[in-house]
């Protein structure tokens, strides 16, 4: 291959680096309203009585809305394709608030101070409710969050809104109970992950205009332009037809920007008043209005014999999904599915259990979604089997992980008998990365410890995972792609780039498919008037999703340059060859240049424009190992990671280099979550990590040495035989690194982080 597998620069890099990118206030209306956002002081709360008059009367103010005055119209913020499985239980503006932070009046002001200041003199009286902050007390209490006859469901997934319960997930394989019984040892355990922030750059952020034929036009930093425009189609009540998203550079999501967020408010405004607007939160209104990772709760039991091989897993899982239930079912679900499924040669499977609402910040999106919190609990289990068995965690995965030509398991839903066909993993190089990672490692001269002094012991730990590419059967991605005048190519896509470098992979895919150089291709992408349909950046989809449709299209684009060069060159076209520079007549030195080709077609004849979609009929897994080795003070309880050792298999690697910053990027996020970062509330509900001195994530001196190799793969649904990569990264760093603290030290923390507080009153309790 020629582009595909070159480790390319990404196409807006020198930009970035030059600050010249486009981002969303680079290109609002620079006369907009500032519009600004009352938010509420408390967890749970009616609102009495709200006056804004003074509000409205203050200089520069130009508008005022309440809950009285917006359309009274429930939907999801999830970015999700439709039918959302997400419940429709959010309003513009609501009389009751949900959470602290929640919108309370939405006002907007010539300039920033103006709307500062006019913010203050909204005055509210609220009646207040007891709270539900505590997950595991949520289901049955006595504070209801959600008045069932105001939400609407698209999709069944088990709402029981008077009990708190937002979701249900119910899927099995085989008799659990009954193998369990049959097993020679049988584990139990539970496990904690917690709330963390995506923590991006870039706060949530949107402008609005009215442009000259009357349409809305939304300058949006998300991750779901498409998905948006649905979303303010159905709260503002208008057609999708008459709302246009551009999506520019976007400064970081890692799912945070899957969630609509800010862009209601500015909608309206400009609707209402004819006057673009924008809204810039603060970092605080970004943590406190956003959407981090569900907390979630896994009772794990696993039974296997007495030579390590596991013959049944049984999960019990609980998570939050705070104020609104976005995303609530899904990642839960993604959370037993993906866990469940690296060890496929079990004789069953099963994981239950409830989504419930409390009155926390909503949660949603986070890279991983679900997975991360689910093989966290499995993979710590299997560490911990492995243990009572006197094995080696690596040992006991080589008796029982999923390895190439085998197949999936196959759950039953609700007690539903599964009649879809089972699948085949096409390509799966498990085996090899855990086997070049413990070489990397070094692990044999390291397993399981090494006293480095009298205060400092070093502990190694290993662990797997596996993700998606895309959701089967739900996921379309499109392309178009155009043949201009001096012989480049325009390709659009509706993919969002969201720092990812999905702009630089797919045109390189573009470029293979063609066979053309890369410098050939234009890409323009995420604007719902001019680029075509597409899910979004989400699912790790957008490689081998939007990817597959850009191979088709640009596939396409070169049959049609070899019928029009045949057609030109007066020959058969089963007598043409395209090089990429020049079509050529077999055998002879007849030819005609791409660019002198193009101008002909253009000028006088025709332009050629190919357009594919792709929905992909599967979603193959990418693979990791993840290989950590800590260094623990005894003194303090403080843990470093000394060095992390990650061999993946995500197919065909499309651009080397911008992989490898993926994985260690996604590494890094999972060492956050293993040792220090959580989302805090106070007793009353108030987010105290809600800003970057108080929410704490890995610096590079909170990081050793990352180790990235890729496997040898090809996964041959893929284009050019690729899988995803952006997920799957961030799986194994907290079960990894849990084992190695517990080889370390002979302790075990089963609720994340593992801050030095928690270890040492353990180490002192040991």
């Amino acid at each position: 291959m020629k582009v595909v597998n070159k480790s390319i620069p990404k196409i807006d890099g020198l930009g970035l680096v030059m600050g010249k990118p486009i981002y969303t206030e680079d290109i609002s209306p620079k006369n907009a309203l500032i519009v600004k956002v009352l938010r509420s002081p408390h967890a749970f709360a009616k609102i009495k009585s709200i006056d804004v008059s003074e509000a409205l009367k203050a200089p520069g103010v130009e508008c005022v809305f309440t809950y009285r005055d917006v359309p009274r119209v429930p939907f999801t913020r999830a970015g999700q394709a439709y039918p959302e499985p997400s419940m429709y239980d959010k309003f513009i503006l609501d009389q009751y608030v949900r959470h602290v932070g929640d919108d309370v009046a939405i006002l907007a002001a010539v300039d920033e101070v103006s709307a500062e200041k006019a913010l203050k003199l909204i005055k509210v009286e609220y009646e207040v409710f007891e709270p539900v902050l505590d997950f595991e007390k949520a289901e049955g209490h006595s504070s209801v969050i959600h008045s069932g006859d105001t939400i609407e469901c698209k999709v069944n997934v088990g709402l029981e809104a008077d009990k708190n319960i937002a979701a249900k997930v119910d899927i099995s394989s085989g008799d659990v109970d009954k193998v369990l019984k049959d097993c020679d040892i049988v584990l139990k355990r539970r496990y904690y992950s917690q709330a963390t922030q995506q923590a991006m750059l870039e706060s949530f952020r949107s402008a609005a205009y009215i442009d000259e034929r009357g349409r809305l036009v939304v300058i949006d930093s998300t991750q779901i332009p498409f998905h948006v425009r649905r979303f303010l189609s159905r709260a503002l009540q208008i057609p999708a037809s008459k709302i246009r998203v551009i999506k520019p550079r976007i400064g970081g999501g890692f799912g945070a920007k899957q969630t609509a967020n800010s862009e209601f408010y500015t909608a309206l405004v400009t609707l209402k008043t004819g006057k673009p607007s924008m809204i810039i939160y603060s970092t605080e209104e970004t943590f406190e209005a956003g959407s981090p990772r569900h907390p979630m709760r896994f009772d794990v039991t696993i039974g296997a014999d007495r030579n390590g091989k596991i013959r049944a897993i049984d999960l019990d899982g609980l998570s939050d999904t705070g104020a609104y239930g976005e995303h609530a079912q899904a990642t839960f679900l993604q959370a037993g599915m993906k866990s469940l499924n690296l060890y496929n040669k079990i004789e069953a499977a099963r994981f239950r259990g409830n989504v419930v609402y409390t009155n926390n910040t909503p949660n949603g999106a986070f890279r991983g979604y679900g997975a991360t919190q689910g093989i966290y609990a499995v993979e710590s289990a299997v560490n911990e089997l492995a243990h009572e068995l006197d094995m080696s965690p690596v040992e006991i995965r080589s008796m029982n992980m999923i390895r190439q030509g085998e197949p999936a398991i196959k759950f039953n839903f609700n007690g539903v008998q599964s009649t879809a066909p089972t699948e085949i993993i096409e390509s799966c190089a498990l085996d090899y990365c855990v086997n070049r990672a413990k070489e990397l490692i070094g692990w044999d001269e390291k397993y399981p410890r090494r006293v480095i002094d009298k205060n400092k012991v070093r502990g190694v730990g290993m662990a797997i995972a596996r993700q998606g590419s895309g959701i089967a059967n739900v996921d379309m991605g499109s392309a178009t792609i155009n043949l201009c005048d001096d012989g480049s190519f325009t390709l659009l896509v509706g993919a969002t780039d969201l720092g990812t470098g999905s702009d630089t992979i797919l045109s390189q895919i573009c470029a293979e498919g063609l066979g053309v150089s890369f410098d050939r291709i234009n890409v323009i992408s995420s604007d719902t008037d001019t680029t075509p349909f597409d899910g979004g950046a989400y699912a790790s989809s957008t490689t081998y999703v939007t990817g597959n449709a850009v191979k088709k299209a640009a596939e396409d684009m070169k049959k049609l340059i070899e019928i029009e060069g045949a057609r030109n060159l007066c020959t058969n076209v089963d007598k043409i060859e395209f090089d990429g520079k020049y079509v050529r007549v077999k055998g002879y030195e007849k030819s005609i240049s791409l660019e002198e080709l193009a101008t002909k077609l253009m000028y006088s004849q025709k332009q050629l424009v190919t357009s594919e979609s792709y929905v992909a009929h599967k979603s193959p897994p990418p693979y990791m190992s993840g290989f950590a080795e800590v260094e623990v003070d005894l003194e303090t309880g403080k843990v470093d990671v000394i060095n992390f050792t990650s061999v993946l298999d995500v197919g065909t690697v499309i651009n080397p280099n911008l992989a490898r910053t993926q994985a260690e990027g996604g590494i890094v996020q999972g060492i956050g979550m293993a040792l220090f970062e959580e989302v805090k509330v106070s007793s009353k509900g108030k987010l105290i990590t809600n800003n970057l001195m108080n929410y704490k994530i890995p610096s590079r001196k909170d990081v050793g040495h990352i180790v990235v190799e890729f496997a040898e793969s090809y996964e041959p649904t893929g284009p050019f035989g690729a899988k995803s990569i952006g997920e799957v990264v961030i799986n194994t760093s907290c079960p990894a690194i849990q084992d190695a603290i517990y080889n370390a030290t002979g302790v075990r923390i089963r609720d994340l982080p593992i801050t030095p507080e928690k270890l040492l009153k353990a180490l002192k309790n040991k």
